[in-house]
């Protein structure tokens, strides 16, 4: 199996006493913060109709950290101005194409190999996805 191929089973919801290694394990130390915070106005700019804030699951795979996504709503229009895509999608959809958009905007101003890891590992995820059409449509 190569670096980023994953196998088609879903990821998993980190438990709480682990929420605390989920972001620096994501996007490294040294990124965290920036990551953490690219993610919640990426997913205000994706879907201003349907984000405000809220809460958010973290979620890994293979014991490794994969994405991040809203718990406020099942489900998120995403209408925003940084994707051409209009549609609706899962709050999990919704999370992966924001974290997604966070590894790539932030990867032009920090190098990193959380970022690349990253964005590598949740990319080849949402090719097995349920709503993989909907997320590659979104982040073209």
């Amino acid at each position: 199996m190569s670096t980023f191929e994953v196998a088609a089973q879903p990821a998993a919801i980190v438990p709480d006493e682990r929420r605390l290694a989920f972001l620096p394990s994501l996007f490294g130390h040294s990124s965290l913060i920036i990551g953490e915070n690219a993610v919640y106005n990426l997913m205000g700019r994706l879907s201003p109709l349907d984000y405000g804030g809220g809460f958010w699951d973290f979620y890994e795979h293979g014991g490794k950290p994969l994405f991040m996504a809203p718990r406020s709503k099942s489900r998120f229009r995403i209408t925003g101005d940084i994707t051409g895509f209009q549609g609706e999608v899962s709050a999990e959809a919704a999370g992966i194409i924001a974290t997604l958009f966070a590894f790539s905007h932030i990867s032009f101003q920090h190098q990193s190999e959380y970022l690349s890891e990253g964005y590598g590992r949740l990319y080849a995820y949402s090719a097995d996805h349920p709503e993989a059409a909907e997320i590659f449509q979104a982040i073209d």
